[in-house]
């Protein structure tokens, strides 16, 4: 899945579908209990380059065998609760805890260790769990709280839940792992996972610490610290549904988020930070994890910190970002990049097309867009943009919508395929000498007849023909 790449160079990706098959056994063992999953039907696209999306999203196809997994302990089609127990797990594709065909089991101040035996098949630890740390499957629901969760070998996600109807609560418990393809949290097959007062620490490539993958799946978290630190893993990788509320999460080697396909992130009060390629990424991959549609990024309260890239880039999809009395940080000179790469889609085909929502923000930057992407960027309730809109690229379609209280204060010459603005006087538009260019046949701009205003700081509101 996804503990997709937050593309230390760019992004990830993933889509949907496929089937698995549990095992018949409808008994409890604290046996390694042998169960079935199968593989996904059909092979999804290769991933360009090295077959890998960003944020902590791992690639490649499968091949199609099933592989019959095992756990140190293992429910299937039955009730159980157990207290104060230890579960190892030390072989291939062995997990920890498995509850299969609809079991209820309830989990408390369990330790729960995978320490050897790494999956021979990243696609089906990403897809359907295989050597997981916990994992909850056709229809089947966990509840486990005050308990440690450690993985230390590849394809080891900590928190699973696969299939639909399998759910997995988890609370004030403290999940590590170690190694690549092993993330904190993951849901796929519309699998749901809920999360309270979790601490999450992930330290291999591709290990998000809160990821859905193919399938879709949702997961909900309240509060809780998540810290990710290896290569493109980003806090936070979506091909489902993801909420987020009142937690700190924070990605030293990756995006801070990453959105892919018509798919969707929403926090509130999130104290959420990124310092490796960009801030938040939008973008489809088609690899078949995620349904081709648009990405929705959508932040209330808490905080946002970039160090590097764009504090938003958007690639090959549509997308829709909104920001609302957010503290942001941005530690480079780009708010906004819109644009192909040579990574994701058809060539002349594969730009980006962002509708940004900024309600009472202070932000700063550059926003740049190539001729083939779009930009619609509108600045309500107070908010205030310092920067420059395609400086270098006056062909670009890039949208300026100003309510009478917000601000825009230019940095450099700057190019709108159109300027819409609540304050006609356009006094909350100051230019510092810089002059802002605007297409005159474009309709949305009927309203300036085409003339040349003069702005605040010595600049000029310029038609373009």
């Amino acid at each position: 899945m996804k503990s997709k790449k937050v593309i230390a160079i760019i992004l990830s990706a993933s889509l949907c579908i496929t089937t698995f098959v549990g095992c018949s056994s409808t008994t409890s063992s604290k046996n390694k209990t042998a169960v079935t999953q199968s593989a996904k039907k059909g092979t999804p696209p290769a991933k360009p380059g090295n077959g890998s999306a960003p944020g902590g999203a791992p690639g490649g196809s499968s091949s199609g065998a099933t592989i019959t997994g095992t756990a140190a302990y293992s429910v299937s089609g039955t009730t159980a609760s157990k207290d104060g127990e230890t579960y190892t797990a030390t072989k291939a594709n062995e997990s920890g805890v498995i509850a299969d065909k609809s079991s209820k089991l309830t989990l408390t101040n369990a330790t729960i260790n995978k320490t050897s035996g790494d999956t021979t098949s990243e696609d089906q630890s990403n897809f359907y769990g295989l050597n997981a740390g916990l994992v909850a499957k056709a229809g089947s629901t966990i509840t486990i709280s005050g308990s440690k969760i450690n993985t230390a070998t590849n394809g080891s996600n900590g928190v699973f839940a696969t299939g639909s109807g399998s759910v997995v609560n988890v609370s004030d418990t403290t999940i590590a792992t170690t190694k690549d393809s092993s993330r904190g949290l993951d849901a796929t097959m519309t699998g749901t996972v809920n999360a309270t007062n979790v601490t999450i620490s992930t330290q291999g490539k591709h290990s998000a610490a809160i990821a859905t993958d193919r399938g879709n799946g949702t997961i909900n978290v309240k509060s809780g610290s998540m810290t990710t630190t290896g290569q493109d893993s980003p806090g936070i990788y979506s091909t489902g549904k993801i909420t987020v509320e009142g937690a700190t999460i924070k990605a030293t080697g990756a995006e801070a988020a990453v959105v892919e396909g018509k798919n969707s992130i929403t926090l509130n009060n999130v104290n959420l930070s990124g310092e490796k390629t960009n801030g938040v990424m939008l973008y489809q991959s088609y690899s078949g994890d995620a349904e081709t549609g648009t990405a929705s990024f959508s932040m209330t309260g808490g905080s946002l910190a970039s160090k590097a890239g764009a504090l938003f880039f958007v690639t090959n999809t549509d997308a829709v970002a909104s920001l609302k009395n957010v503290k942001v940080t941005n530690s480079t000179d780009t708010l906004i990049s819109a644009g192909a790469t040579s990574r994701w889609g058809t060539s002349g085909k594969n730009g980006g097309k962002l509708t940004f929502t900024a309600d009472g923000e202070t932000l700063s930057g550059k926003v740049i867009c190539d001729k083939i992407s779009s930009v619609s960027m509108n600045l309500k309730d107070s908010s205030i943009f310092t920067g420059s809109i395609n400086a270098y690229n006056k062909l670009a379609k890039v949208t300026v919508s100003l309510d009478s209280s917000s601000k825009w204060s230019v940095t450099a010459d700057s190019y709108v395929a159109a300027l819409t603005d609540a304050d006609s006087s356009l006094s909350n538009i100051k230019s510092n000498g810089h002059n802002v260019y605007y297409d005159a046949s474009n309709s949305a701009n009927n309203w300036l007849n085409g003339k040349t205003v003069t702005l605040n700081g010595g600049g000029k509101l310029i038609p373009m023909k």
